[in-house]
């Protein structure tokens, strides 16, 4: 079976629970290649944890429970010889509170090619100088890789944890509300620079704010109690949604 280029993950029937209780119920989502997707609806709704099951990183709680598929370039992540330290690689993750390590600029993005046998000096720092060029931070920090990761500003964390992650060279990065604790200069860059990544990753994002799932995304999953009620593409669901629940949401109505 050849693999299907239209679609870099596919997520179907998808149920989770955290001991009795269901998290997500019955999810179907495909995902395309070079697209930025957002998750958006209200708090406790399952798209942080439906985020998570893209790379396994509901394993890592006890008591979880997952049935269905999550299939990415035709291989099901939870198939018991999948190697989860690989797919982590291939499936890079940005959190929501950056969190770079409390070494220098240059250790916290040469971490990961390190940890996978990366020994020679001219290849970290290509390494190094590439991630921090893709995540737009390079210029601002390129004549001080020896300082301390934790003097950067807030915005500067979070580019240098999106380094981090690209790093490694994943296929796939998966967001959880990047720039959610930034101010508005920090998140306009945030925005632009996932515009800028997708040419060469496959995004996904959980955002709580609606105007930036509009600007930054190019399909939109909307879910609700654990439930997902619409998907499809940003313009239309942003202009003419299918559900009623889907136009509540996002003119502000509830959520």
């Amino acid at each position: 079976m050849g693999i299907d280029q239209n679609f870099k993950i596919r997520t179907s029937d998808l149920n989770l629970f955290y001991g009795q209780k269901q998290a997500l119920r019955n999810i179907s989502i495909d995902i395309r290649p070079h697209q930025v997707t957002a998750l958006i609806g209200p708090s406790g709704c399952g798209k942080s944890t439906y985020l998570r099951s893209l790379n396994r990183m509901n394993d890592l709680i006890d008591g979880v429970s997952i049935t269905g598929k999550v299939v990415i370039d035709e291989v099901d992540i939870y198939d018991r010889h999948v190697d989860v330290v690989e797919l982590r690689k291939r499936v890079g993750m940005i959190f929501q509170k950056s969190n770079p390590f409390p070494k220098s600029i240059y250790d916290n993005v040469a971490y990961g090619p390190r940890i996978n046998g990366v020994r020679e000096k001219a290849k970290l720092d290509e390494i190094v100088e590439t991630s921090l060029k893709r995540s737009a931070i390079w210029e601002e920090v390129k004549d001080d890789l020896k300082k301390s990761a934790l003097a950067l500003s807030g915005g500067q964390q979070q580019r240098l944890c999106i380094a981090r992650a690209l790093a490694v060279d994943p296929e796939v990065l998966l967001m959880d509300e990047p720039a959610s604790a930034l101010d508005p200069i920090a998140t306009a860059k945030i925005e632009e620079l996932i515009y800028e990544l997708k040419e060469n990753y496959t995004i996904v994002i959980v955002t709580h704010n609606m105007q930036q799932a509009a600007r930054v995304s190019d399909y939109t999953a909307f879910f609700y109690l654990g439930q997902l009620i619409e998907y499809g593409e940003t313009k239309k669901m942003f202009t003419t949604p299918e559900k009623k629940q889907t136009e509540e949401y996002i003119t502000g109505r509830f959520g």
